[in-house]
C-alpha cells in the first residue's frame, strides 16, 4: 500500500493497470478459443483468480477491470468484423483462423480497442506490440503484429493518422 491516503492509484499506476488488462484480455481471448468456457466464466476466472495473484512466486500485476471487461466483451461481440479488419490486414492473404491462436488473440483484443475504444491507435498499437513480445521474446512476431495493427488501426481510425 502506498503512503497517500486514499487518492488510488498514481497515473503511472493506472497506466501499469490497463497493460496488464490487454494482457490478461489475450490470454482470456485464448482461454476462451480452446475450452469450453464463456464470456462469463473467463471474465470472473480472470478477475477472481488472476488479477493480482501470486503464481511461481511473482505477483501477477493487478488489471483495469473496466478496460479488461470492455477489450473481452468487443472483441467477443464485434470478432467478425475485427477478424474481417485483421484479413485485410494479413499482407502474406493468410486468413486468420490459419494464424497463431496467441497471434490471433492479440489482434482480436487490439481490434476491440482499435475499433470501440478511446486510446489513441498508436498506444494501441504500442501496448499489443509489447504484449506480442511478452509472448514471443525470440521472435519476429512483434515486428509482425506491429506492421499488421497499423494497417488495422489506418482503417479503423483513419482520422488519427
Amino acid at each position: 500500500m502506498s503512503d497517500k491516503k486514499s487518492k488510488g492509484p498514481s497515473r503511472d499506476e493506472k497506466r501499469q493497470m490497463r497493460s496488464a488488462a490487454r494482457l490478461y484480455a489475450v490470454q482470456a481471448l485464448f482461454q476462451m478459443e480452446h475450452s469450453n468456457q464463456t464470456y462469463d466464466q473467463v471474465r470472473v476466472e480472470f478477475e477472481d483468480y488472476r488479477f493480482g495473484e501470486v503464481y511461481e512466486g511473482d505477483e501477477m500485476a493487478e488489471g483495469d477491470p473496466n478496460l479488461f471487461r470492455k477489450t473481452l466483451e468487443d472483441a467477443v461481440s464485434k470478432q467478425g468484423a475485427i477478424d474481417q479488419m485483421t484479413d485485410r490486414a494479413l499482407v502474406a492473404k493468410w486468413p486468420i483462423d490459419r494464424i497463431d491462436p496467441t497471434l490471433r488473440a492479440v489482434f482480436r483484443a487490439a481490434g476491440a480497442e482499435l475499433v470501440a475504444g478511446n486510446a489513441p491507435p498508436k498506444v494501441v498499437i504500442t501496448e499489443f506490440v509489447d504484449v506480442a513480445r511478452a509472448f514471443f521474446p525470440e521472435g519476429k512476431e512483434a515486428k509482425f503484429v506491429n506492421a499488421v495493427l497499423d494497417h488495422m488501426a489506418r482503417e479503423a481510425k483513419p482520422e488519427a493518422f
